[in-house]
């Protein structure tokens, strides 16, 4: 489960207004970000260039993953989590008790170990 944010949803949303108002006023968006995160108090710039990021990516300015889209893989992944379980399958085919037998004895088998069955190779000379 993730951690609750830091920052409430209503702070984020009118940090990036914010961000959007003073654009025009300073040079560059580096300026602009550090003006509103002095105004407001919030961690550090990169935080807010993320909500920025994210807020151009739901409203289709820039490509990415929507929060939308997120939620749904996030639930996704969770049912499958689910039904692997259900099912079994949870390690993937290693989980499988023939592949783990099937494991234990190629491993155990090596000439480097006292019950090794393999015969060494003879060196070159």
């Amino acid at each position: 489960m993730a951690r609750p944010s830091r920052y409430p949803l209503e702070l984020r949303r009118r940090a990036v207004r914010m961000v959007a108002e003073v654009r025009g006023d300073h040079p560059t968006e580096t300026a602009a970000l550090q003006a509103v995160v002095e105004k407001l108090d919030i961690g550090s710039r990169e935080t807010l260039r993320n909500w920025v990021k994210q807020h151009e990516i739901d409203a289709g300015q820039r490509p990415g993953t929507t929060t939308e889209e997120s939620a749904q893989l996030k639930a996704f992944r969770g049912s499958s989590t689910a039904l692997e379980a259900v099912h079994g399958r949870v390690g993937g085919s290693r989980g499988h008790p023939s592949a783990m037998a099937l494991m234990r004895k190629t491993s155990s088998r090596c000439h480097l170990s006292p019950g090794c069955t393999r015969r060494r190779r003879r060196p070159l000379a």
